[in-house]
């Protein structure tokens, strides 16, 4: 991808309006459109809607981080160059300079630009049957665009509705965290108010479409990194009260690709595997690439696909499960063991960028998608990313009860994910269930991209993570780039 490209070269860049992620990193477009002239029918609002769905791709970013950041997973790959940013985190010795860092903010940056385009006023406002519901989802959107870049960065740059000139972003600021918690959180109210739960949505059969039940677990999630549980309950338990989920029944299939949009899936990053991809842009990508870069390197065998041996649990993860937890394999592929005791002759390469015996087993390519015929198919995994899920939202909302002091109702939820791998009922309450609520949490969510975040809004990064740094390291450095090419007026988070 071009380097010299920043944040706000994307947001200039009429390009935003392409629906293919492969156009938004052109600088010099041929023609403009803007709002006025753009937003002449349904088909136009939907077509700038998708593209602010298309950023969701950069997900994998995220995902990788928040557990390669934890004590979960190391960074692993080819070496330790290959994409040096994740060791860098890996080691917690990332700095201002760091391309996935940078990917970060660019990548959430560019999704919340379309969002935005979607919602700024226009004086041509026409008028259909859906159109209230595409707002809606443009503004769920860009809450979570927002979500992401708050929870790595903190203060950023707020702008909503518009889009800005060279003027003004030479004169923006970074705006306190708090007040971007607060959009966020009208954003997700505004769109709660008009969508629909999936079983009731006129779009029902659209795949990757968010409803009411994904706006209502995200606006829960934000109050709860807030430490507002009285609003992270009360939030979660119209969403479990609504009847809509349900735990699904084999936790050992769940990340299949034939068992996506089930009863437990609350909002998911949907992906193709029809199409090709290249090295070249992983942004580009409809297929979800980590599913064959976190597949065995140089395997041959049966079972799985060869793959690139990125984030790999660690073996303080693999120790960390109760005895007999179905979870700790489903989670945690032991090569060695499975070789020993499926397939004699089948071999596997181990790359320099470190090994700990284990793979992602939850997204992990399988033979067949080895064989499906697209090219690049490391790059092209129709298996969708789980952002959140139904048993998620039963432990976040048992940690906000338990903080709230409903001890019965928080035990309660989380009994229910333990009985769903059929491990024995806690009878705790007080700090005690509170441990036990993290302690599943990890258990339940690890390799799913979570676990450094909660380990930093619950202050035990430090006690967990090796060289983590209190008082700099639960925040990452504002990429260097793109202070100076925002006029070097943001400073720089502590420590960096």
């Amino acid at each position: 991808m071009k380097k010299a490209i920043n944040i706000f070269s994307i947001i200039l860049s009429l390009s935003v309006l392409s629906i293919g992620c492969s156009k938004f990193l052109e600088l010099d477009p041929p023609y403009t459109q803007d709002a006025e002239n753009f937003f002449l029918n349904e088909a136009d609002y939907l077509r700038a809607l998708t593209g602010a769905y298309d950023l969701l791709q950069g997900m994998f970013v995220s995902y990788w981080i928040g557990d390669i950041a934890s004590d979960n997973c190391i960074a692993g790959g080819e070496s330790a160059t290959d994409t040096e940013g994740l060791h860098q985190i890996e080691a917690m010795t990332h700095g201002a300079f760091n391309d996935e860092l940078r990917s970060i903010m660019r990548f959430n940056y560019c999704g919340i630009a379309r969002c935005n385009f979607l919602l700024e006023p226009k004086e041509n406002e026409i008028d259909f049957p859906s159109k209230a519901t595409i707002l809606a989802e443009a503004k769920f959107l860009r809450a979570f665009y927002y979500f992401e870049l708050v929870k790595f960065f903190g203060d950023i740059p707020l702008v909503i509705d518009e889009r800005l000139g060279v003027q003004q972003i030479q004169q923006l600021e970074r705006t306190p965290a708090s007040e971007v918690y607060s959009q966020i959180e009208k954003d997700l109210n505004d769109a709660i108010a008009i969508l629909s739960y999936k079983s009731e949505s006129t779009h029902s059969g659209i795949k990757g479409r968010v409803d009411k039940g994904a706006a209502l677990g995200l606006l829960g999630k934000v109050y709860l990194y807030q430490e507002n549980w009285s609003a992270a309950s009360q939030t979660f338990n119209t969403l479990i009260n609504s009847g809509n989920y349900a735990l699904a029944s084999d936790y050992n299939t769940m990340f299949l690709k034939e068992n996506e949009n089930n009863s437990e899936t609350i909002f998911d990053v949907e992906y193709s595997d029809q199409e090709g991809g290249s090295y070249g842009c992983l942004i580009c990508l409809e297929g979800n690439l980590t599913v064959g870069y976190q597949g065995i390197r140089q395997y041959d065998g049966p079972s799985y696909g060869d793959g690139n041996s990125y984030n790999l649990p660690t073996q303080d993860l693999f120790n960390s499960f109760e005895n007999y937890d179905p979870r700790r394999e489903a989670t945690c592929l032991n090569i060695d063991d499975f070789i020993a005791n499926n397939s004699v002759g089948t071999t596997y390469g181990i790359g320099a960028g470190g090994h700990t015996g284990f793979y992602n087993h939850k997204y992990m390519k399988s033979r067949d998608e080895m064989l499906n015929g697209i090219p690049d198919n490391d790059l092209t995994s129709g298996v969708n990313y789980r952002v959140i899920r139904y048993a998620d939202i039963l432990l976040m909302a048992a940690e906000a009860l338990n903080q709230s002091g409903d001890d019965a109702t928080a035990l309660t939820y989380l009994n229910l994910v333990r009985s769903r791998v059929g491990l024995f009922q806690k009878t705790s309450s007080g700090t005690v269930l509170y441990e036990d609520i993290l302690k599943e949490r990890r258990s339940e969510l690890s390799c799913e991209g979570h676990r450094f975040f909660d380990l930093v809004r619950t202050g035990k990064a430090a006690i967990e993570i090796t060289n983590f740094v209190t008082g700099k390291h639960e925040l990452f450095p504002i990429p260097q780039d793109e202070i100076d090419l925002a006029g070097g007026n943001w400073s720089q988070n502590p420590g960096y």
